[in-house]
């Protein structure tokens, strides 16, 4: 039984003749008529009392015609719900994010991608890179911001922007006045870093292992404000991002620049291989695909 086996009986019962029944859903008399003996062959019953001047419904015809009208009701309303879909998505889309992601860029992609897509929320996971990318291998979230490399043979990769590491120092530290320091020079310095969750505690462990030293950590944490408290106390220096100067009391904890070597921070979009993602999730992974970072100001703008 097929969908235009159905509209062809209902359109015949409802104009009770074959001629004027195949204006209505455009197909020549003997093709419509073809149609409804093949249904009444396969279901094995008559479905029209052709003995009168007018098409008359059987009573099997009546109970195939009611159901009929019922299928293709909740099939139109099935396109219509998909129309609007494709067309104005909604629904909750589960995204992982590192916190200090998360309060770098979170604002300027939330605001425009809200005024593109109104029906579309975002519920935030806020863990380390590490657990979002287990989170995403579990299928528990829809995607997640990392930072790369990563596991390529698991996750599909969108790369997503980069950033420059500096050095994080109190305002009376003795580097708090140069413009730029290389790695080896702070070997005997105390380094306040994020903690075993997060991957940049591995990378800045490595790097300074591959300039010839073993950094002396002093602290660990999960939140990058608290290590920048640390830093203002004077406690000890940090490596993070050049964007994260921004977020900081740029009185009382100074940035140098990093070099030999200079050290860049490169976060990805990453959804699991072979893994079904929501339509929604699609709209925010385009989104962030399309919109390079430093020209979200500018989008949100344009959209008012």
């Amino acid at each position: 039984m097929e969908i235009q086996q159905l509209k062809c009986l209902i359109a015949v019962a409802e104009h009770q003749s074959f001629t004027k029944a195949s204006s209505h859903v455009h197909l020549s008399q003997p093709s419509l008529s073809k149609i409804i003996k093949n249904l009444e062959e396969e279901l094995q019953v008559t479905l029209f009392d052709r003995t009168t001047r007018q098409l008359k419904l059987t009573d099997a015809g009546e109970i195939v015609y009611d159901a009929a009208l019922k299928l293709i009701s909740t099939l139109d309303d099935l396109s219509g719900r998909l129309d609007d879909l494709m067309h104005m998505p909604s629904g909750e889309i589960k995204i992982g994010i590192p916190p200090l992601i998360g309060t770098l860029f979170f604002p300027s992609i939330a605001i425009p991608f809200r005024k593109l897509h109104p029906k579309i929320s975002l519920k935030l996971v806020e863990l380390g890179p590490k657990r979002v990318e287990s989170l995403i291998d579990e299928e528990k979230i829809d995607l997640g911001i990392s930072v790369l490399p990563t596991n390529t043979e698991k996750f599909i990769v969108h790369p997503f922007t980069k950033d420059e590491f500096v050095i994080y120092v109190s305002q009376h530290h003795r580097l708090a006045d140069r413009d730029f320091v290389s790695l080896h020079e702070l070997q005997d310095e105390q380094f306040i870093i994020f903690n075993e969750q997060f991957a940049l505690h591995d990378r800045i462990i490595q790097e300074c292992l591959n300039a010839g030293f073993s950094p002396q950590i002093t602290y660990q944490s999960s939140q990058w404000d608290l290590i920048a408290e640390l830093v203002k106390e004077g406690l000890g220096i940090t490596i993070l991002p050049k964007s994260v100067y921004s977020k900081i009391n740029q009185h009382t904890i100074k940035m140098v620049s990093l070099v030999n070597p200079t050290l860049m921070w490169e976060l990805g979009v990453i959804t699991k291989k072979d893994c079904y993602i929501p339509f929604a999730a699609k709209k925010l992974l385009n989104f962030l695909v399309n919109n390079p970072v430093n020209q979200l100001k500018q989008l949100n703008k344009r959209l008012g």
